[in-house]
């Protein structure tokens, strides 16, 4: 798939628009906010009461992208450019991000960002300026066109 003649903008704003309003339904039917990380990171740490919903919302995550590959598989591309350590090295390095940012990308940039929040506008440009320049500086250093 080539960027330049492949893209329409359908899909991404049909994703866009699934998942503002899944974050909107989830801040009305529970008064949560559904920043990813967080909702994870409760399971890891559980409160009585407290596991039952944020089980289903991984599970649901889980379910709806094995559904996406068992419908529509040629959907799903993965070329793995980078050796396995390197990939459990920048994991590791996102779950510190996230937990130094207090929250992820869809916590601040989705919810925290709908109700107007700066810390929240903060958090999402020093993630993405972050991983652009971390981006960049890899390809740099391994050696590829930019």
């Amino acid at each position: 798939m080539s960027f330049t003649t492949d893209f329409t903008p359908w899909s991404a704003l049909a994703g866009g628009a699934l998942i503002g309003l899944s974050a909107s339904l989830m801040l009305l039917a529970n008064g949560r906010i559904a920043g990813i990380s967080g909702i994870f990171g409760g399971l890891l740490s559980p409160k009585a009461g407290d596991i039952a919903w944020r089980l289903a919302f991984v599970l649901g995550l889980a379910a709806a992208g094995i559904a996406m590959y068992l419908s529509a598989p040629e959907l799903i591309q993965v070329s793995e450019t980078r050796s396995m350590a390197a990939t459990v090295v920048a994991g590791l390095l996102v779950g510190f991000g996230v937990r130094m940012g207090n929250g992820c990308t869809s916590g601040h940039g989705v919810c925290g960002l709908s109700r107007f929040s700066k810390r929240s506008l903060i958090a999402t440009l020093t993630f993405m300026a972050t991983g652009a320049v971390t981006a960049t500086g890899i390809q740099i250093l391994a050696g590829g066109a930019l």
